[in-house]
Parts: C-alpha cells; sequence; structure tokens
C-alpha cells in the first residue's frame, strides 16, 4: 500500500468515525433510558400482580357475605383488566430482555430477532388498543357513576394506589414506550390483527357465558341497557379498540419522523465519504500545470485526517528516501 492510498484510508475513516459518533451517543442514552424504564416498571408490575393475588387470597368470609364482595372473589381471572395488566407485564418482561441482549450486542441473534418480533407484535396488537380501552372506558365510567365499573365496597379490599396502577398507569407505559421506541408499521399487521381479534372474542364469550350462565353482569354498566343497546354497545368497544390499534402508527411516524431508510442512507453517506476523499486527493496533488485547486484546499475541515498527515506526505516525498 502505497502512502497516498494510506492517506486516502486514513481519511476515509476518520469520516466514518466523526459520523457515527454521534449517533452512537445517541443510542447509548435511548438505551440506557429503555432499560431503567423496562426495569423499573417490570419490577413494579410483578409487584401489582404478587400484591393482587394477596388481596385475592385474603378476603374475609365476613367480606363474602357481600354479593358483590363474593363476585369479585369469584369471577376476578374474568375482569379485563387483569388480563391488559397480564399482556403489559408479559410485554414489559420481553422489552426488558431484549435490552439485557443489547447491552451484549446479541440483539440481532437468532434469540433476539424473536424477541423483538414478539415483543413489537405484542405492543402494538393486544397492549395499546386494550389498554387505551381500559383506561378511558373505565375513568369515562367511573366519572359517570363508579357504581356501574367500580363499586364503592371495593375500596374495602382494594387499595387505592393499586386501583391507579390497573387502570391509570398502565397508560404511562404506552407514553413513555412510544417516546423511546419508534414503530412507525406494523411489524406483522396480519398477526397483530389475529392477536387482537382472538382476545376481542374470547372475552365477549367469557362475558356473556358469565352472564347467561350466573344471569349477573361482570360490570354493571351492561345493567342498566337493554340488548340492542348492549349490542351497539359491544360494537363500540370493537370499534374504539381497532381505532386505536390503527392510529399508533401514523402517531408514531409524526413523533418519530418519516420512515428512515437506512440502507440507502448509508450508501449515500460512503459516497459522499469517497467523494470528499477525491477532492482531497486532489488537494494532495497539484494538477499538471503544479498548480493546488485552491478552492478544494479552502473545503478541507481544518482538522480532517488529510491536513494532519498532508505535511508527512510532502516531507516523505522531499526526503532522501
Amino acid at each position: 500500500m502505497n502512502l497516498r492510498a494510506l492517506l486516502n484510508y486514513l481519511c476515509c475513516v476518520d469520516a466514518l468515525i466523526q459520523s457515527t459518533k454521534t449517533i452512537k451517543e445517541k443510542f447509548t442514552i435511548n438505551l440506557f433510558l429503555r432499560t431503567t424504564f423496562h426495569v423499573i416498571y417490570f419490577v413494579w408490575f410483578v409487584c401489582v400482580l404478587s400484591w393482587g393475588c394477596v388481596i385475592w387470597f385474603t378476603i374475609t368470609d365476613d367480606q363474602l357475605k357481600h354479593p358483590i364482595l363474593k363476585d369479585l372473589k369469584i369471577l376476578a381471572p374474568f375482569f379485563f383488566t387483569n388480563w391488559n395488566f397480564t399482556f403489559q407485564t408479559i410485554f414489559l418482561g420481553l422489552s426488558l430482555l431484549h435490552d439485557v441482549l443489547e447491552w451484549f450486542d446479541k440483539q440481532k441473534s437468532n434469540l433476539g430477532s424473536k424477541i423483538k418480533y414478539w415483543r413489537d407484535v405484542i405492543f402494538c396488537g393486544m397492549v395499546l388498543p386494550f389498554t387505551l380501552f381500559v383506561t378511558g372506558m373505565f375513568w369515562t365510567v367511573y366519572a359517570i357513576d363508579r357504581e356501574l365499573v367500580f363499586p364503592k365496597i371495593y375500596d374495602e379490599v382494594v387499595p387505592w394506589w393499586f386501583n391507579h396502577c390497573v387502570h391509570t398507569n398502565i397508560t404511562v407505559v404506552l407514553v413513555v414506550e412510544t417516546l423511546l421506541q419508534a414503530r412507525r408499521h406494523p411489524t406483522n399487521q396480519r398477526l397483530e390483527l389475529i392477536l387482537y381479534w382472538i382476545v376481542a372474542f374470547a372475552y365477549a364469550i367469557v362475558y356473556y357465558t358469565i352472564y347467561f350462565v350466573t344471569d349477573r353482569w361482570l360490570y354493571q354498566v351492561f345493567g342498566v341497557m337493554n340488548w340492542w343497546q348492549v349490542c351497539l354497545y359491544q360494537l363500540f368497544i370493537w370499534g374504539i379498540s381497532y381505532f386505536f390499534y390503527k392510529m399508533q402508527f401514523p402517531l408514531n411516524r409524526l413523533i418519530h419522523g418519516s420512515d428512515p431508510q437506512p440502507d440507502n442512507n448509508e450508501e449515500k453517506h460512503i459516497n459522499d465519504v469517497l467523494h470528499d476523499n477525491d477532492r482531497q486527493t486532489d488537494v494532495l496533488n497539484p494538477d499538471e500545470t503544479g498548480k493546488v485547486n485552491a478552492d478544494l484546499e479552502t473545503s478541507l475541515p481544518e482538522k480532517s485526517w488529510s491536513m494532519k498527515f498532508r505535511n508527512i506526505k510532502n516531507n516523505v516525498e522531499n526526503s532522501r528516501l
């Protein structure tokens, strides 16, 4: 390798290092924030689930004498709030596992790719649409008449902070996750919609089965409606949840910008580097008239590799060696 080729190589390396330095720093900060967030919330959610089990097991016999608390004891596994909270906990666990693989630069491994795939599918198809539905519907009905969704007698066994954890804090997860992680398009729209409709129809089957078997609505808001109103309300539930699913992607693009094209940008960046390298070579080598292009020389960065090694090249060429 001659001296000119060596200098060209050093110029290319320097340009690439400078262009990727800011990106790497930003990536590291984002990864640190995501990891911190996922650790805190995953541990928190596991603790909340554990506390929910404690509440379920510690309802006393005296409290069970009240029919509403008895229904809470028997039917707790069928509340959609608990289903959704479980979806979020699974998602946070997968996210944390993927973050750990990223720290060890293993995110592109076979395991890392599968975890990332299911993490994003579960978030887009299950976590986001159903979380927005649970939070929005619960607090809307609660503001109208809390007895329709969360009877006052629940306060005897369910702490106020637990109620906010499963109905309010779940939306914080969506907001932070959307800000930290770009999901501009579905990972697998067909699979995400399959999961969405499986959950939606499965819960409808469970919900109406409970009513026909026990003659009691799981949520009393249905008890104040006649059947055609119940049908319209059910269609509204499915429609609004589906709307949440579809709207997450344009909203994400609004936050994180338009679709990136890493391959084309990378190719363009390399071409720019090579073009700048050719210009620097023209400066280092006079033309046929023996004059250096002044415009090209003045356009070079003051601290580029070519300037650093220009004197070395001249000294070597003028030396007796």
